[in-house]
């Protein structure tokens, strides 16, 4: 009898988890996706959905916007007036918020990709920490939509991938638009009993997290940083760096969504209506 290779079973493993994450970051995305299709097609008069697809993949490409969010801001603004050519005519743009913290001057770019990955850096070098992840508010279903992370799993990016108002430090800290220390997720309450099972077998023994909240006090993300040690109490000078980060970031966010992403959804109406019935 042939002994197992362990190499080629740990192999076929990773494999097998690979391709149940895959189905479902399918089965998140895809019906948000298919709306947004159903809705391009009926709008422009195109003959199938693989056409609404390629105008909204078209539209995504040249703007420099996931499709997903850019799928989102579909489903979730009103339709444009048949009659014009413009879908917000009477909008007013303005100029890019700036973005002072270290981590975000270092980038050298204003993409939302590149701010992403600077809030979180920013964030974990005031907490000293290397685990942690961003999310965005999500439109379509409500809670958080983890988007950016480091120093952690597959598993835990899986597990945590949407999550609501309750069961979660950063859904609770979005619910009260306010900083929140976990300083034992051990004992916390704010945890359900799964929720602290992945945080801890993270090797996350506390967590702080931080709302990224517009002008205005909306809460449009969260950015978390989870430490192996017990946190000890930020100081003023922590929390105001955080504080900071919340801030302009939240602000860099919704004028990303009112600006950036509404030329994506201009250029897509354009497309459109060329390719369509108008």
């Amino acid at each position: 009898m042939t002994e197992p290779d362990p190499d080629s079973e740990r192999t076929e493993l990773a494999r097998l988890r690979a391709e149940v994450r895959d189905l479902r970051a399918r089965a998140v995305t895809h019906p948000l996706i298919a709306h947004a299709q159903g809705i391009v097609q009926e709008r422009y008069a195109l003959p199938d959905s693989d056409s609404a697809f390629a105008l909204i993949r078209r539209a995504s490409q040249q703007r420099n916007v996931r499709m997903h969010t850019l799928a989102e801001a579909l489903v979730t603004l009103p339709r444009p007036d048949e009659r014009a050519g413009l879908w917000f005519p009477r909008r007013t743009r303005t100029t890019e918020p700036p973005l002072t913290f270290p981590a975000a001057r270092a980038t050298g770019t204003g993409s939302r990709s590149a701010v992403l990955s600077a809030v979180l850096s920013q964030t974990l070098t005031v907490l000293q920490t290397s685990m942690g992840n961003v999310q965005i508010a999500d439109r379509a279903r409500g809670g958080l939509r983890l988007e950016r992370h480091t120093g952690l799993s597959d598993e835990f990016v899986d597990f945590f991938a949407h999550v609501g108002a309750v069961g979660t430090s950063c859904g609770q800290a979005a619910v009260n638009v306010a900083q929140i220390t976990v300083p034992d997720v051990a004992t916390d309450p704010l945890f359900t009993d799964r929720a602290r099972e992945m945080v801890l077998a993270e090797g996350s023994v506390s967590c702080h997290s931080v709302p990224l909240t517009t002008a205005g006090g909306l809460c449009v993300g969260m950015v978390s940083g989870h430490l192996d040690h017990l946190i000890a109490p930020l100081t003023a000078a922590e929390t105001k760096a955080l504080d900071v980060v919340g801030a302009e970031a939240g602000r860099w966010l919704a004028w990303h969504q009112r600006t950036v992403v509404v030329d994506a959804l201009e250029h897509l109406h354009a497309l459109g209506r060329s390719n369509g019935r108008h």
